[in-house]
């Protein structure tokens, strides 16, 4: 069994989060460590000293408020100063912090509240408030922006917490074990009911030690950040490279959600160092097309490298940054796994899928059914309170199964596809359908998502959801693919993308693993929905249950569907492609 490691030694791991803030706070005291927009749209930025002191009273108010070791706190919010001091805070106590998605239903919240087994909540304000039932067993609920709510007699505004701290000798408590449990986090949910994964203060400063040893982040640095805190990529992979090496980190005030704004932050920001998705990446490519000025500012010289995950950077964009001296950094990892395990050499040539070698401290292997696994101080402790997850979550060595399909090179790992994805045709064939959704949505950026199904079927087919804000308003400036008309309606759209699926099928080496037919279904993926994640995943379980009508279509079934739709055959044999509801 083949594994891969690391030939660098990780620095020196600091023991937990309190030791982190004292160290900081000694060594960049009058240096801002975040920066917020005010009610005027200015960034105002805090102090390391200032930020310290209210981490502390916060700590104490918590404490006094019976928020023991190994308590939980569920922290109901979307990024901002206060959560952050908050969920500080409360790793600084022993106590487990448990972050879940601001924009969360009521069915949702509560499920994960009342799973979590917190007794206190922070919560942002009257939007999360209203989702929360009265008959929570919390004894204290407080609010960042001091809302109220007549129907709980244990609402409390934040800046309760805020009060000085009484007890002079009190301090946050810098000698908690390494191996204590701080962070609860529930993962996206891609493939089912989101998990809680028990993380500790070590599988959290592990990965900053090791990226110590490989990146030169310093206090100078200055992070544009949108990346949600309730997720690994954002709450701990940006978020402590941030806070560990000192650097700002200003929140950016569209939380990613508006190009138009993130650009603007970006242009008074200048970040030396950016987290993202590719989505955002070529969002702001975009803007820069027609617009010198606005180029010079996206690829300023000050940026010392761009960092995405989730998907890989579509190479025409990744050369834009690196044809001007800008590093692309991709990485590989879980939540279970703090998150990161893998990242890519800068200065190899890129390859598909490819994600790279260990980080220091950290390695990887092969085992049954190709499925990777990983071995290392940031491997999290196991799922609380899911027995059937935990059940062969570790094989007998110790070593933990991602459930993610992969393969050793001599460049690093290379990430095939989930394990829980690949389905068997009803010849046995295996099929890889990410490989196929990919070339899909890299082929069109008129294509938002595509899902590839066909688990016990004779051949696979597509389910494909097109950017209906594109359709609308088409760019003609921007024309990635040479004869792109930018189509105007879904029937435009559907005959263009005949033509780019049987393109994308080419690129799939297995005949069997070619789709025959797709739909192109005018409608919108959603959290609300189900069929994204709250990490703007898609959830293919979600949505072959939802649009299942649609699959039973491609096979030749006649059922009555909601969504208007486009219907390509592949087929020369019964090829007719139509528009139908």
């Amino acid at each position: 069994m083949r594994q891969l490691s690391s030939e660098i030694t990780s620095a020196a791991m600091l023991p937990n989060i309190g030791s982190l803030l004292e160290r900081n706070v000694k060594s960049f005291a009058d240096r801002n460590v975040f920066y917020e927009k005010d009610k005027h749209g200015t960034y105002q930025g805090t102090t390391w000293k200032v930020f310290y002191n209210d981490v502390q009273n916060i700590a104490w108010h918590l404490k006094i408020s019976g928020v023991s070791p190994g308590a939980k706190v569920v922290l109901f919010s979307r990024n901002s100063f206060r959560m952050l001091e908050a969920e500080l805070a409360i790793m600084s106590i022993g106590a487990i912090a448990v972050p879940i998605f601001a924009n969360f239903k009521k069915d949702t919240a509560e499920l994960l509240i009342r799973h979590s087994d917190s007794s206190f909540l922070i919560v942002a304000g009257r939007q999360q408030l209203e989702q929360l039932d009265e008959k929570l067993p919390l004894k204290k609920i407080w609010v960042i922006d001091n809302s109220t709510d007549s129907r709980f007699s244990n609402v409390a505004p934040f800046n309760e917490l805020l009060g000085e701290r009484t007890d002079s000798n009190f301090k946050i408590s810098t000698d908690l074990s390494s191996d204590t449990i701080c962070l609860n986090m529930y993962t996206s949910g891609t493939m089912g009911i989101p998990k809680c994964v028990q993380l500790t203060h070590k599988n959290i400063l592990s990965q900053q030690a090791a990226l110590e040893s490989i990146w030169k982040l310093n206090k100078e640095d200055r992070f544009l950040s949108y990346l949600p805190w309730h997720h690994s990529f954002g709450g701990i992979f940006e978020l402590f490279s941030a806070l560990y090496n000192g650097a700002s980190l200003y929140l950016e005030s569209s939380y990613g959600k508006d190009p138009k704004i993130i650009f603007e932050n970006w242009t008074i920001v200048k970040p030396t160092v950016f987290f993202s998705v590719p989505k955002v990446y070529q969002s702001l490519y975009e803007i820069t097309i027609t617009d010198k000025e606005a180029e010079n500012i996206l690829f300023n010289s000050g940026l010392k490298f761009i960092f995405t995950a989730a998907a890989a950077l579509p190479e025409k964009l990744s050369n834009e940054f690196e044809r001007r001296g800008i590093p692309v950094i991709e990485g590989w990892g879980l939540t279970e796994t703090s998150p990161c395990c893998t990242l890519t050499d800068p200065s190899l040539k890129r390859e598909s899928g490819l994600v790279g070698k260990p980080i220091p401290g950290v390695s990887v292997r092969i085992g049954e059914e190709d499925e990777i696994q990983v071995k290392g101080p940031n491997v999290m402790v196991g799922y609380y309170k899911n027995d059937e997850a935990n059940k062969d979550i570790f094989t007998d060595d110790g070593w933990y199964r991602t459930g993610d399909v992969g393969e050793i090179t001599p460049n690093g790992l290379k990430l095939i596809s989930r394990k829980d994805r690949i389905f068997k045709l009803s010849n046995g064939e295996k099929v890889i359908p990410s490989d196929l959704e990919k070339a899909i949505e890299l082929k069109c950026h008129y294509v938002q998502y595509a899902v590839v199904a066909g688990g016990g079927e004779e051949y696979p087919v597509a389910l494909i959801f097109p950017n209906k804000k594109l359709l609308t308003n088409p760019d003609y400036q921007l024309s990635p693919e040479e004869g792109c008309f930018c189509p105007r309606s879904l029937n435009e759209l559907g005959r263009c993308l005949t033509g780019c699926l049987a393109k994308a099928n080419e690129s799939i080496g297995q005949k069997f693993s070619k789709v025959k037919s797709a739909a192109v279904i005018m409608d919108e993926l959603s959290l609300d929905s189900n069929t994204l994640t709250p990490s703007i995943k898609v959830a293919p379980k979600n949505v072959v249950a939802k649009y299942k009508a649609h699959l039973h279509n491609l096979y030749g079934d006649h059922v009555p569907v909601n969504e208007e739709v486009y219907v390509i055959e592949l087929d020369p044999t019964k090829r007719t492609e139509k528009c139908t509801r």
